[in-house]
């Protein structure tokens, strides 16, 4: 990039690299300060921000902020990058590429089209630039469908993810908490289990549970337990019924080695799981989950700010085609995200970055009991993220995960958002609702009736 001067109220601001420029660019959040990367003043944000709103989208691709030679992270960026996709905006500065999004010229078709010449910090750059209110508006326009019993991301939809987590996997409590959570229409974009035990026996368990609900009922979605990629591999090869592979990525080789997986496993595990073919309306088969300061807890962020390094997870995500990708915002806790403002901002960015680089994202919105954040704040990051057209939100019980010891979104959180803005479930889900009787004659899920639960627990069909 080379050196960068900038003079904002007669202070003037060198940038001597186009990492320290990102990450002075970057929203105030406490990670990057705990990191020492953050700009130690506001004014020095803003400059930062002048500078890189001047700065040619191209430098990413002559520029790496992670070394080529030694992480296949950025082999993986440098080496999938479409150039003939990014021609429409090669000439652009980061700046105007911001403008060239929120522009009514570009719509869904073209954000599709340009998504493979996108690089990870090319999104992250010019999301540093957006208000919240851009990365709605831009988000809005994309549209990533994806697809296995049930078709995820079609326009005017909002599908959730059923977590019925308990501390000890027991399964009667799993299956309880799953048939509240269908009851109120969740589950269509998976019914998926955080095993408090991850190896092969209990997650073969957990999967057979899961998977003779989903039969018993002939459920049109999929289960996963969100066991190591390395267990659900021995599970596979063991005869359990694993429809999506779960696996939490980061955005470094180094960190990705932390959460003990490389590309050429997890390209391993997408293999085995199209090799059971148990999808019926689509073939992904790959759930990933991120968080901002994932690389930095693991000392692997190579001196990248947290939301950029963050966005180049979702270049890991990308080569696997997922039908999932969610960023679980406020898990990591107020070391990483601080406050309500951070997380909502750190959010929408996630979905933002995510959306532009073509994948199918969620949000866990949520955070932890020590953060400056309640339920208020999660209620309006919801909304946002809803409006932004976010692929599916994460629901728990009563809003409260018991085993994993966080606050998320709840059933009646989600069936809102659907109401409110009309949003309804997948369309192969919504038409079993029909079937089993939970809709109103306008087609919408009211609270559940106590005729209607009564049956399904009873195990009718209707």
């Amino acid at each position: 990039m080379g050196e960068r001067r900038v003079v904002h109220r007669d202070e003037t601001h060198v940038f001597s690299d186009l990492k320290g420029l990102m990450a002075c660019a970057s929203p105030r959040r406490s990670g990057d300060e705990l990191a020492g990367l953050a700009a130690a003043t506001d004014t020095r944000r803003v400059a930062a921000r002048m500078a890189l709103a001047d700065l040619p989208l191209a430098t990413f691709l002559t520029d790496p902020l992670v070394a080529y030679e030694t992480d296949e992270v950025t082999r993986l960026i440098h080496d999938r990058h479409d150039a003939a996709a990014f021609a429409p905006v090669a000439s652009l500065t980061v700046g105007e590429f911001r403008e060239w999004l929120l522009s009514d010229a570009v719509d869904a078709a073209a954000l599709a089209r340009l998504a493979p010449g996108l690089t990870p910090e090319m999104v992250a750059a010019v999301s540093k630039l957006c208000r919240n209110g851009d990365l709605v508006a831009i988000a809005a326009k994309a549209r990533v469908v994806t697809a296995f019993r049930s078709t995820i991301g079609l326009e005017g939809r909002l599908a959730a993810r059923l977590q019925p987590n308990h501390p000890t996997d027991d399964p009667a409590a799993i299956v309880a908490a799953t048939l509240d959570g269908l009851l109120y229409g969740m589950g269509d974009a998976v019914i998926g289990v955080n095993p408090a035990t991850d190896n092969v026996e209990a997650t073969t368990r957990l999967l057979d549970v899961l998977d003779d609900l989903r039969r018993r009922f002939d459920i049109p979605t999929q289960t996963c337990v969100l066991a190591h990629v390395t267990t659900s591999i021995a599970a596979i090869e063991k005869g359990a019924p694993v429809d999506l592979v779960f696996q939490s990525i980061a955005g470094s080789e180094a960190a990705n080695r932390g959460f003990g997986v490389s590309l050429a496993l997890l390209a391993e595990a997408r293999e085995a799981a199209l090799s059971l073919k148990r999808g019926t309306v689509g073939a992904n088969v790959m759930y990933f989950e991120t968080g901002q300061g994932a690389a930095l807890s693991a000392n692997a962020h190579h001196g990248v700010d947290q939301q950029t390094m963050e966005a180049r997870a979702y270049a890991v995500a990308r080569e696997f085609s997922p039908l999932l990708v969610n960023t679980v915002v406020g898990f990591i806790g107020p070391e990483y995200l601080y406050d309500a403002k951070e997380i909502t901002r750190a959010g929408l960015e996630d979905h933002f970055c995510g959306k532009l680089l073509g994948l199918p994202m969620g949000v866990d919105v949520c955070y932890t009991n020590h953060a400056e954040a309640d339920q208020d704040d999660m209620d309006v990051l919801a909304l946002l993220l809803a409006q932004a057209g976010v692929n599916f939100l994460i629901a728990v019980p009563g809003a409260d995960d018991i085993m994993l010891n966080y606050q998320s979104l709840s059933h009646h959180d989600v069936l809102r958002l659907r109401h409110l803005l009309d949003r309804r479930p997948a369309p192969e889900f919504e038409a079993w609702l029909g079937r089993m009787g939970l809709l109103d004659d306008r087609g919408r899920l009211p609270p559940a009736a106590s005729s209607v639960a009564r049956r399904l627990l009873a195990g009718g069909r209707g």
